[in-house]
């Protein structure tokens, strides 16, 4: 069989410090021969200019001496991964598509989407967290494209920061007048962060979990961790980790309520079942009825939504505080299934609604450039089909 021509590898640019930890900003400073015990203040100064005023130039660094931030400059940059392209929906959904440098000399430079989502009291955005997936949920556009790897922590903060950049939202920047931006004292164009976009996070638990403490320390990025949500499609040994690591909010791709549909639909159920999924939800670390646990429920017709498994859903949930999320389904070309009628999808919730469980329909964000929830996939393997097909 013959291979497919590699890519062109990019070279290794000068490294940036923008996604990093305390502890890898502590890791480079000592790499330029800085003192060990100026390492915590300088930490804490980059952490303050990166994080909290979004600098893009060591220039910007007032209060660090001139001496430092020449050997800064010489050593590092402040570079953000480059937007390739961004597409701005009808109801101001946005969609980026990111490029990431290579991480490694076998790496050709991964391209990820990540979404945001405007209403007018905050700002959502949709972080990936893997370049592909390997879930493969028949019902995902994303699940289609091949894992190619994880991203790492740095790569995981940098959609943030990209966000913000791309929105106005650090310090003196101006957001964007061709779209609904939140503003005003003391909102945030970007105040809640959901792990919902490419990959399954709870496969790149080390990294997500590290990003997490960069996305909510309170002295940079500075968001709560009840503005977090991971999302997973069920890595049931994870669930409770997840929980005593980052103390996120948890949100469950449930979709089925049946071992036998749902080892189709989501076939990682094949190895932790829908029994086991849900022991592990009832011994989530905090769990309570402050902090619910959402479940997923893409509507899907004749496959999902009849009003027995509304009743089923209900029993399967009883005594578990918890909100279920039903999706109507977000079509893509080349799937089989369709979206649930809406009066079969309102029948659905009013069921599970009178059972005492919130069950709104989650409003269709982003359609119209195939940026809702399972539309999302890159670039990266339309990209390699093209080179094998030009021979590059």
């Amino acid at each position: 069989m013959t291979l497919p021509a590699p890519l062109p590898v990019a070279q290794p640019a000068t490294p940036s410090l923008v996604g990093l930890t305390r502890a890898e900003l502590g890791e480079a400073l000592r790499a330029i021969d800085t003192p060990d015990r100026e390492i915590r203040m300088r930490t804490g100064q980059l952490w303050h200019w990166i994080y909290f005023q979004g600098a893009k130039d060591f220039g910007e660094m007032l209060n660090v001496s001139k001496t430092m931030r020449a050997k800064l400059e010489a050593a590092y940059t402040l570079a953000r991964p480059e937007v390739t392209s961004e597409q701005v929906s009808n109801d101001g959904t946005r969609k980026w598509l990111i490029r990431m440098p290579p991480v490694d000399a076998r790496d050709r430079g991964a391209e990820i989407e990540c979404v945001y989502i405007p209403e007018s009291d905050r700002g959502t955005l949709c972080v990936s967290s893997q370049v592909g997936c390997t879930l493969t949920c028949t019902f995902c556009h994303t699940g289609t494209q091949r894992l190619v790897r994880n991203l790492t922590s740095q790569e995981i903060v940098q959609q943030l920061v990209v966000a913000r950049d791309q929105i106005g939202d650090f310090p003196g920047m101006t957001p964007p007048k061709d779209g609904l931006i939140p503003s005003g004292e003391g909102v945030r164009a970007v105040s809640n962060i959901v792990f919902m976009g490419m990959g399954e996070p709870l496969f790149n638990f080390d990294n997500v979990g590290n990003a997490i403490d960069v996305l909510s320390d309170g002295d940079g990025l500075s968001l709560s961790k009840r503005r977090i949500t991971v999302s997973t499609s069920g890595v049931v040994p994870e669930i409770p980790a997840l929980g005593a690591r980052a103390g996120t909010m948890l949100a469950i791709s449930l979709h089925a309520v049946r071992d036998d549909l749902r080892d189709t639909l989501v076939p990682l159920n094949k190895k932790y079942p829908i029994a086991d999924l849900l022991d592990a939800c009832r011994h989530y670390p905090g769990l309570s009825n402050a902090r619910r646990i959402t479940f997923e429920y893409v509507m899907l017709k004749g496959v999902n939504d009849s009003p027995a498994e509304a009743r089923e859903l209900v029993r399967l949930l009883k005594g578990l505080p918890a909100k279920i999320n039903l999706i109507p389904f977000n079509p893509w070309p080349g799937t089989k299934y369709e979206c649930s009628d809406w009066d079969v999808i309102e029948r659905f919730s009013d069921i599970v609604f009178n059972a005492g469980y919130a069950s709104p329909v989650r409003t269709p964000r982003g359609r119209d450039i195939l940026a809702a929830c399972g539309q999302l996939k890159s670039e990266t393997e339309k990209v390699r089909a093209r080179a094998v097909l030009m021979g590059e």
